[in-house]
């Protein structure tokens, strides 16, 4: 026997959803208007249904789905492009939008996108055999990082992440090495343009940019490099 699971998902209208997928390169297997609103849509082995509800409020919704790919990144950059065709730019922030590409604490590469629905679709692949949760290391920045980046990515918890990362960059009795001071400001940068203040995100990305990094640390901060430049942009 061979099973198959496949997500249904709430969406407020049908249409804006069908249009978002169709730029990540979905095909629309099937659309109803009445007696229902009602559409699948595949890509390769993926399949996504979504059923219209009436009084139903995207921006409070906590529905969606986990998709693993063995190319994360080239995903990434594909669905990034047709959102930018289709939007004439990349959509950061509201809905629908694309977040940044990470290396999560459990093993996982991931990125998450939310459609018009208010669906929180992660997109990921292993990098490790092991997808558990880590424990926090013992380091004071080290440990910021990981729990920021799990309130951001994983609880969707921007405003704990941010209290996370503040705490973190005023210390004055430690320093994080130049890796880490770039991957926090990145970090608390992308959450207040997320968060709608956009000053504070160009004054993070700027402090970013200044910092010198040795050749040993750049490739840890390799993904916190592209999302500053995006950022910028």
């Amino acid at each position: 026997m061979t099973e198959k699971t496949i997500p249904l998902l709430p969406c407020q209208a049908i249409q804006p959803v069908v249009d978002f997928y169709t730029a990540l390169g979905f095909a629309t297997t099937f659309l109803q208007k009445a007696p229902y609103a009602y559409a699948v849509v595949e890509r390769g082995p993926v399949e996504l249904q979504f059923f219209g509800m009436k009084g139903y409020e995207p921006t409070e919704s906590y529905s969606g789905c986990y998709i693993l790919t063995d190319d994360v990144d080239a995903l990434h950059t594909a669905f990034r492009d047709g959102l930018k065709a289709a939007y004439g730019k990349v959509p950061r922030r509201g809905l629908p939008r694309i977040g940044p590409l990470k290396d999560m604490s459990y093993g996982v590469r991931q990125f998450l996108m939310t459609d018009p629905g208010g669906n929180c679709v992660r997109v990921g692949q292993a990098i490790s055999d092991d997808q558990s949760h880590r424990r926090p290391p013992k380091g004071t920045f080290a440990r910021a990082l990981h729990i920021a980046d799990l309130y951001t990515d994983s609880k969707g918890d921007l405003e704990g992440a941010a209290k996370v990362l503040d705490r973190a960059l005023a210390l004055t009795d430690e320093r994080p090495t130049p890796a880490q001071l770039v991957r926090m400001l990145v970090l608390r940068g992308d959450i207040a343009q997320r968060l709608g203040d956009d000053g504070l995100a160009a004054r993070l990305c700027a402090r970013a940019a200044e910092v010198e990094l040795p050749d040993g640390e750049r490739e840890s901060a390799d993904d916190a490099l592209a999302r500053l430049a995006e950022l910028r942009a």
